[in-house]
């Protein structure tokens, strides 16, 4: 039979040995608490993006339509981007995209100038801020600016001859955003290979 000492000593040990495991168990709780706070931490960081944005008019999703303009007497045509619809008609039409953003615009009325000086004097006469002449070769001018009210801007112009060079029979302009340059180019290559000329135009 135990003494009450005894009784008292078996009494402390028991309440030790709960306190412990008590103890314990509140470390685990805390440990996984805070592995799983940790967890969280490490999935919620976003790594930073390297891709490139890509937000440029893509020369490959383009699909082209001929049109014709001009007179009835002396026609032009070209081919144009499908979706760009006609917001001039007549002897200097213009194909609009329809976010308003690129454009091509031809003047068909034919000048004696030849295209190398319609290249040198519509360098002279524009009056855009920050105007950048990139190239002048060819008969064909490129050029960046910054428009008041659309931001930069970039422009490609072409005078085609029809006759060696000695003037001009039609201007092909091209306009977008510097990031747009690759389509750019691609819409101006296609509307000069398809361009069509009536060969009854004056002299």
């Amino acid at each position: 039979m135990l003494t009450p000492r005894h009784q008292a000593l078996l009494m402390t040990l028991a309440g030790m040995t709960v306190g412990v495991a008590v103890f314990g168990t509140v470390l685990a709780i805390n440990g996984n608490g805070d592995d799983k706070q940790s967890n969280k931490v490490v999935t919620s960081q976003t790594p930073p993006t390297t891709t490139p944005r890509g937000d440029g008019l893509q020369a490959d999703s383009l699909q082209y339509t001929a049109q014709t303009f001009g007179t009835e007497k002396n026609p032009v045509s070209a081919e144009v981007p499908s979706t760009w619809k006609v917001t001039q008609d007549g002897q200097r039409p213009r194909f609009l995209d329809p976010t308003g953003v690129w454009q091509i615009r031809f003047d068909t009325r034919g000048s004696s100038k030849s295209p190398d000086r319609q290249v040198s004097d519509r360098e002279r006469s524009i009056q855009e801020r920050q105007l950048n002449v990139l190239s002048r070769d060819n008969g064909t001018l490129v050029y960046k600016y910054v428009d008041d009210t659309r931001g930069p801007r970039m422009g490609l112009s072409r005078w085609i001859s029809t006759d060696n060079g000695d003037s001009t029979a039609v201007e092909i302009t091209v306009g977008g955003r510097p990031q747009d340059e690759a389509a750019l180019r691609a819409v101006l290559e296609r509307a000069t290979q398809t361009l069509q000329v009536s060969t009854n135009r004056p002299s």
